[in-house]
């Protein structure tokens, strides 16, 4: 059976209200922040940079002190360096006995072969380079892969070069004893005497160029780190490169420029060539003087010719072309009676010496005989220096 009567429930109605609208539970109250509950002042806030890293980070002059100092160190070394191969008599010799090793290598188609280990290694692969761009012919060996094999590149015409501050390397000393004694030997090293290194004492032929620092780098820097040393060694090399260069070519700058064809460098020597650049001076030819002279006091006297020609007084040449004609019959028979040898300066061409090497080339390459042709470079009435057209390059 069913009842009409009002259903029971807990709703509330009111007359003539709008229809009710369920609302969320209101959000609890976020919690307080540091800054809420303890506000400070902008000058307050903690700074970013650590207090220990602030502390420890050098200011500006502390940096370029720094840097300072290692430049002046660096500095009195070179300055105390360039003092010793100026005024001690055993370093000069020392320094000349290398060039004439390198030179006599040179001379006999052999090379200079430089070893070294770690910064001395990379030292010595320096200068391989320098040499090589200048024409002497050099190689880097590193001395462990010389015990394996690599050894094969060192014969009796090469020198051979060390570079070890301590002159104790053990990987040197290795090497040593698979080097024939017969080999010349230079060790560039940062003891001042013979006594003191190891390298030199086991080769008592040994030439020792000294290369030292005036103070150790632990003194200077607080730390054994090879900086002044590789300066001092670096240095030294330079001066034997060049000081041999030199000696070997007498344009060291075409060879130069030849070697070097690419980069900033080799842009440089774009201009053209002049022939005062190629002209022998005539005081740097052995004079044989104005009295009689035979066949063989010219081949003697070319021998000692960096250039190779040989001169009689101011107005006579004998350029290696004709030299090189001499025959065994000829060594007794005066210069005179030797047709062709002597070249005297009624006979030389005239040229400018601003003209350039391939407008000479160009206009007395056509000659008879042009190779053998003697041109007399003249600066205004000045004579300074000769050449044979067939030196034009």
């Amino acid at each position: 059976m069913a009842y009409d009567h009002p259903v029971q429930n807990s709703e509330v109605y009111l007359p003539s209200s709008a229809p009710h609208t369920c609302l969320p539970p209101p959000s609890p109250p976020s919690p307080a922040t540091p800054c809420d509950e303890h506000p400070s002042p902008l000058d307050d806030l903690m700074p970013l940079t650590p207090p220990e890293m602030q502390k420890g980070f050098p200011s500006f002059d502390q940096r370029l002190s720094r840097a300072v100092h290692v430049l002046a160190t660096e500095a009195t070394s070179l300055s105390s360096l360039t003092l010793l191969y100026d005024t001690d008599p055993a370093a000069r010799d020392a320094f000349s006995k290398a060039v004439e090793a390198i030179k006599r290598s040179h001379g006999e188609r052999g090379k200079l072969v430089i070893c070294g280990v770690g910064k001395s290694g990379y030292i010595a692969q320096k200068l391989v380079a320098s040499m090589l761009s200048l024409g002497i012919q050099a190689h880097y060996l590193h001395p462990s892969e010389a015990l394996h094999g690599d050894l094969g590149v060192v014969t009796k015409y090469d020198t051979v070069l060390l570079i070890t501050f301590s002159g104790k390397t053990e990987e040197l000393l290795t090497l040593l004893n698979h080097l024939e004694s017969s080999i010349p030997m230079i060790v560039l090293t940062g003891n001042t005497n013979k006594s003191t290194c190891e390298i030199a004492r086991k080769r008592p032929n040994t030439i020792l160029l000294p290369a030292p620092t005036f103070e150790s780098e632990k003194v200077s820097f607080g730390v054994s780190a090879p900086t002044t040393s590789t300066t001092m060694a670096m240095a030294l090399g330079d001066a034997l490169v060049i000081a041999t260069a030199e000696e070997l070519h007498v344009n060291l700058a075409a060879v130069f420029a030849k070697n070097h064809p690419g980069g900033a460098i080799g842009a440089s020597f774009q201009v053209s060539p002049k022939v005062s650049d190629l002209a022998i001076c005539l005081a740097d030819m052995p004079d044989l003087g104005k009295g009689p002279s035979t066949g063989a006091d010219v081949l003697i006297s070319a021998y000692g010719s960096e250039s190779g020609w040989v001169r009689c007084g101011t107005d006579q040449v004998v350029p290696p072309r004709c030299i090189k004609q001499l025959e065994k019959c000829d060594m007794d028979s005066p210069t005179t009676k030797i047709d062709g040898l002597m070249i005297p300066s009624a006979d030389w061409i005239r040229v400018p010496a601003e003209m350039e090497v391939t407008v000479a080339k160009e206009r007395y390459g056509t000659l008879e005989h042009s190779d053998d042709t003697i041109l007399a470079i003249m600066d205004d009435y000045e004579l300074i220096g000769v050449l044979q057209a067939g030196d034009l390059a």
